[in-house]
C-alpha cells in the first residue's frame, strides 16, 4: 500500500515476538549455558565443560527415568492415539445427545491435573473404589496398594494421564473427520463396503496427518510427564515411576544441581526433536 513502511507488519508482531523471546528463547539459551556449568543457586556458576554429560552417561537414575518415560510413551499410545480415533468416529455420528456426550468427555481436559491426581489417588488406594469393585467381583483375593507397588504404579499413572487427555485428542480427530467428504462413504456403501472396510480404506488414510499430530503430541506429553508423578508417587516406589520430567525437577529443585538438571533437560529436548522429526518423515511417506 502507498505510504506503508516495510517494518509496519513487524511492529504488529513485536509484542508476540517479545513474549516469545522472554519466555522461550532467553530461558532456552540460559539452560543450554547452564548445562556446561556447575551451579547450585548459591554459588556463582562454574564452567565444567562436558562433565555434566559424562556424569549423565553413567547415571543409573537417568537411564531408569529414560526407560520409564519410554514405557510411559508406549502405554499412552493406545489411550491417546488409537482409542480417541475410535471415539471420534463414534461421536461424529448423528445420534441423540451426542453433543452432551462430547462436552462431558471433554471435561477432564479442562480439569486441573492436580485435582485429577488427588481424586485418582482415592481410586487406587488400598481401601479405594477399584479394590472394592475387584474384590467384590471376586477378581482379587486381597486389596492392592497400586501406587506403592512397583509393578502397578506406572500403569496406574499412565491410566490417569490417558483418562485426562483422551477427550482433547478425540477433538483433534473429530476436527479431521469433519473435513472428509461424506460422498466417499456413500460411494463405498453403495459398492457394498462394510463399516470396517470404510474405516480402514477411507478414514485411516485420510486421517494420517491428524494421527501424526496426535502421535507427536503424545510423545511430547509422555516424555515430559511430571504433575501426576509429583502428586501421586514422587517417582517411587523404588524409582518405578521416575520419569525424565520428574528427574529434571528433582535434580534442580531438590538437590540444587541446576547445571546437571539443565544437561538432562537439553538431552530430553534433543530426543523429543529427533522423535518429532522421525514421526514427521514416517507419516509424510504414508500420506
Amino acid at each position: 500500500m502507498p505510504g506503508q513502511r516495510w517494518y509496519t507488519p513487524y511492529l504488529f508482531a513485536l509484542p508476540a515476538l517479545a513474549l516469545f523471546g522472554v519466555f522461550f528463547v532467553w530461558p532456552a539459551v540460559t539452560a543450554i549455558q547452564l548445562s556446561f556449568m556447575k551451579y547450585d543457586v548459591v554459588s556463582p556458576p562454574e564452567f565444567t565443560g562436558l562433565d555434566n554429560f559424562v556424569r549423565l552417561a553413567g547415571d543409573e537414575k537417568f537411564w531408569t527415568a529414560t526407560v520409564n518415560s519410554v514405557l510411559f510413551l508406549l502405554g499412552l499410545f493406545p489411550l491417546l492415539v488409537v482409542l480417541p480415533l475410535l471415539l471420534a468416529v463414534l461421536v461424529n455420528q448423528k445420534l441423540p445427545g451426542i453433543r452432551t456426550f462430547r462436552m462431558l468427555y471433554y471435561l477432564p481436559v479442562v480439569t486441573s491435573m492436580v485435582a485429577v491426581a488427588v481424586a485418582w489417588e482415592y481410586v487406587f488406594n488400598q481401601q479405594g473404589v477399584l479394590n472394592w469393585i475387584l474384590t467384590g467381583a471376586g477378581l482379587l483375593d486381597q486389596p492392592i496398594q497400586y501406587l506403592l507397588d512397583p509393578f502397578w504404579a506406572l500403569p496406574a499413572l499412565i491410566l490417569v494421564e490417558g483418562w485426562k487427555s483422551m477427550g482433547f485428542y478425540m477433538m483433534i480427530y473429530l476436527a479431521g473427520l469433519q473435513t472428509i467428504d461424506t460422498s466417499l462413504y456413500e460411494a463405498a456403501r453403495v459398492d457394498g463396503a462394510s463399516a470396517w472396510h470404510r474405516f480402514r480404506r477411507i478414514t485411516v488414510p485420510l486421517m494420517v496427518p491428524y494421527i501424526a499430530v496426535a502421535f507427536t503430541m503424545e510423545m511430547l506429553d509422555a516424555m515430559q510427564a511430571f504433575t501426576s508423578v509429583y502428586v501421586m508417587t514422587r517417582g517411587g516406589p523404588q524409582d518405578a515411576t521416575l520419569t525424565l520430567g520428574y528427574y529434571i525437577w528433582s535434580a534442580g529443585f531438590e538437590h540444587y544441581e541446576m547445571g546437571y538438571a539443565s544437561a538432562v533437560g537439553l538431552v530430553l529436548w534433543v530426543v523429543m526433536i529427533a522423535m518429532a522429526m522421525l514421526n514427521h518423515r514416517l507419516t509424510r511417506r504414508t500420506s
